[in-house]
């Protein structure tokens, strides 16, 4: 009896050791040389140094594209994203709206799933922007539930300047300016026509120049519901399929995630798990807890650099 559970002993060992726990950090948008461990000897990394210092330092990596939504579909599933149709050729290379159809096939096979099928417990902390939906707005076909991961807080979208009041805007902005302008044409054109009207130098009717203020409006209101309320629309807090926070609010982030993956390390820390921690930092609009403003030496970027190592 003995030799049988020192026996069995020795396979869940075995069994563990291949199985190890495995936390994976992704920053967004950071420079290579934005680190001690690369080079740098102005911007402070200390704890990011020392994983380096530890471990391994890779110095050869090829990203399959320059964005966030093509580059994370390749990183999430190993194949180029043409083939799983998160590239494309018009302009629009990320996912530009929660409430688009477009994102990560469901028959895609990202390495959660693989790990998830091994028994592993499998959880995203973070940005995700793979797409939510595909035909209704609670469908969730695309999201990280459907994609091998157990647990998802985060958001489903990315940062954009419109995720913080007082930024200029981001989405859209070009769409935008342009039904703002063609906007402030048609109201000063009814407005011409009133004064006109008013004045004798044109014969039209009121219910006409009325008529042609409603369509003028009814434009605008047809646009702005959209574009008015991009923050409302985008910038959200998800845990697993339940909006928690609508718009979210930006300087939490930082707190609410580290405390979210240290929870689920805790309730994960005796069976295999995975944790991909998606950070927010270090994309724009750079938002930065008080503790690290301004003790960089390269401005709100830095700050942000600074804090993610902190993270």
């Amino acid at each position: 009896l003995l030799l049988c559970l020192l026996l069995r002993t020795s396979e869940l060992k075995a069994a563990n050791a291949l199985q190890p726990n495995i936390l994976l950090i992704m920053a967004d948008d950071l420079g290579i040389g934005d680190l001690g461990c690369y080079g740098n000897r102005t911007l402070r990394t200390p704890n990011i140094d020392q994983l380096a210092e530890e471990g391994v330092r890779l110095t050869q990596h090829l990203a399959a594209a320059p964005l966030c939504t093509p580059s994370r579909s390749s990183f999430l599933t190993g194949r180029h994203s043409f083939r799983s149709g998160m590239e494309a050729d018009d302009g629009y290379r990320a996912l530009q709206w929660n409430a688009g159809s477009g994102g990560l096939p469901t028959n895609e096979t990202t390495f959660a799933r693989v790990l998830q099928q091994q028994g592993y417990a499998t959880g995203l902390i973070g940005k995700w922007h793979q797409g939510v939906n595909c035909e209704s707005r609670n469908d969730h076909c695309h999201h990280p539930l459907n994609h091998g991961f157990d647990y998802f807080y985060g958001m489903p979208f990315t940062l954009v300047n419109d995720c913080q009041p007082g930024r200029p805007p981001e989405v859209d902005a070009m769409t935008r300016s342009r039904l703002w302008q063609y906007t402030q044409m048609a109201a000063l054109g009814v407005l011409t026509i009133a004064v006109g009207k008013t004045c004798g130098f044109i014969s039209v009717s009121w219910k006409g120049v009325l008529g042609a203020a409603s369509l003028v409006f009814l434009f605008f209101v047809s646009w702005y519901a959209s574009f008015g309320f991009v923050r409302r629309w985008n910038c959200i807090l998800m845990r697993d399929h339940d909006v928690i926070e609508q718009p979210m609010v930006l300087e939490s982030m930082a707190g609410h995630m580290l405390r979210e993956a240290v929870s689920y390390i805790e309730r994960n820390k005796h069976r295999p798990f995975l944790l991909f921690v998606s950070l927010l930092h270090v994309h724009i609009p750079l938002v930065t807890t008080k503790r690290f403003l301004g003790k960089s030496q390269h401005g709100l970027y830095g700050d942000n650099v600074e804090e993610m190592d902190w993270l």
